[in-house]
């Protein structure tokens, strides 16, 4: 059947078909390569400026050092300067009054040309040591750059392929209520049919339990109101009411197994003893009538003698009962009542609840334990990325440098 879209602004009917969304795929994609190569330019362009701008600090860095260097040098050299012609003055004096005192004085001296290589050396530690820390602060840097400029880009993209993804959306979404349009006027055209034919199969049932049993009572429930579609009174020759058979009426092509459950809680708000589905379509693992579930199910044509079987068993069970009515012991109304049909009906929905809360207590369980499992391969798998990272640290500035464990030794016995 082909769909018909009619053009609000110019009223022209035409039939969509997959050269729209050919052609919208198409112009997406083309839009989507100018934008990643405009993004490839510009991200290249800011790598280059990056560029130049770390070899300026580089090179502003080199020319502090360096003259931070000489400054240190010139003041040293000048306090030695200083320092040694104080020395050959003193030498000088001493020489004329002690030979002794000119010995004392060189050692002095000699100690402290080696206090000037000691502060010589902690220079040149120090300025290797300015370096290190440069190259961490820029390499910091740069990653902290890239990373940003990599995160834009992914939610910029993020963005488009949204764009892209609602439009397609929008289009698969028109498409869609096209077709629902046109199959729920079908279903609505052929839902009165059916209606229809479920109404007469029911009354028909009605006339037959009708001239079949004259002497029961058999009660149509109006439309509207909860419960099955008619009720049998079964009574005996002397009138009496020995049980009630609760009838529901099906003509549909597919058999649905929640009509088993509704027509069982049917039962237990009438105060039925027995319910039986009448139906086109059996279930699919019966070819003929049956019990299923507390529930018999027959055709059309089996419900009369579906009907008389049923009927037989209540007005048999009733006699039963009426003979046991006289005798007064509790015990005996204790075992009717716990082999009786009421307390077995409850019973059963005591135990379908049960089973229902069960099962869903299992699923959550499954489903936690699933959400668990996902949890802790993540966690394994960061923090083997993170001993990755401080063994790399750690190679580079030694095991003292900075601490970057995750965990406490008492946090990493727990998570054991």
């Amino acid at each position: 059947m082909a769909y018909v879209v009619t053009c609000p602004s110019c009223g022209n009917s035409f039939d969509p078909g997959e050269s729209i969304k050919d052609q919208v795929q198409k112009d997406l994609r083309l839009k989507m390569v100018d934008w990643q190569k405009m993004k490839d330019d510009e991200f290249r362009k800011k790598e280059i400026d990056f560029q130049k701008t770390l070899q300026q600090q580089q090179e502003e860095s080199g020319k502090l050092l360096q003259a931070e260097k000489t400054k240190l040098q010139q003041e040293l050299q000048e306090s030695i300067r200083k320092s040694m012609a104080a020395d050959y003055e003193n030498q000088l004096k001493m020489l004329q009054q002690n030979a002794q005192e000119n010995a004392e004085k060189l050692k002095e001296a000699r100690t402290k040309e080696l206090e000037f290589l000691q502060k010589e050396q902690e220079l040149k530690n120090r300025e290797a040591e300015l370096e290190i820390q440069l190259q961490k602060r820029m390499l910091e840097e740069r990653t902290s750059l890239t990373e940003q400029i990599r995160k834009e880009e992914t939610e910029r993209g993020a963005l488009k392929e949204t764009e892209l993804q609602l439009r397609m959306r929008e289009l698969e979404k028109q498409l869609e209520d096209q077709k629902k349009l046109a199959e729920e006027m079908k279903r609505k055209a052929e839902q009165g049919s059916m209606q229809l034919q479920g109404e007469v199969q029911e009354l028909m049932l009605e006339e037959i339990l009708k001239a079949t049993f004259p002497f029961d009572e058999v009660k149509e429930v109006g439309k509207g109101v909860r419960g099955a579609d008619c009720i049998q009174m079964v009574r005996n020759q002397f009138g009496q009411e020995a049980g009630k058979i609760i009838y529901e009426s099906k003509r549909t092509k597919d058999f649905a197994a929640d009509w088993i459950e509704k027509l069982k809680a049917d039962m237990r708000s009438l105060g039925a003893d027995v319910a039986v589905i009448v139906t086109q379509a059996l279930p699919k693992d019966m070819d003929r009538f049956g019990e299923k579930d507390g529930v018999y199910i027959c055709t059309f044509a089996e419900a009369k003698s579906m009907a008389l079987v049923l009927r037989n068993a209540i007005l048999k069970i009733a006699d039963a009962r009426k003979s046991q009515e006289n005798k007064g012991d509790k015990m005996v109304l204790l075992y009717d009542y716990l082999t009786g049909n009421e307390f077995s009906e409850q019973w059963k929905a005591i135990r379908e609840g049960f089973m229902s809360m069960r099962l869903s207590i299992q699923r959550e369980r499954d489903a936690m334990e699933k959400l668990w499992k996902a949890r802790e391969k993540q966690l394994e798998k960061v923090m083997l990325n993170a001993a990755h990272i401080r063994g790399s640290i750690e190679g580079i500035a030694g095991t003292d440098a900075v601490n970057l464990n995750l965990l406490d030794d008492n946090d990493t016995a727990l998570l054991d």
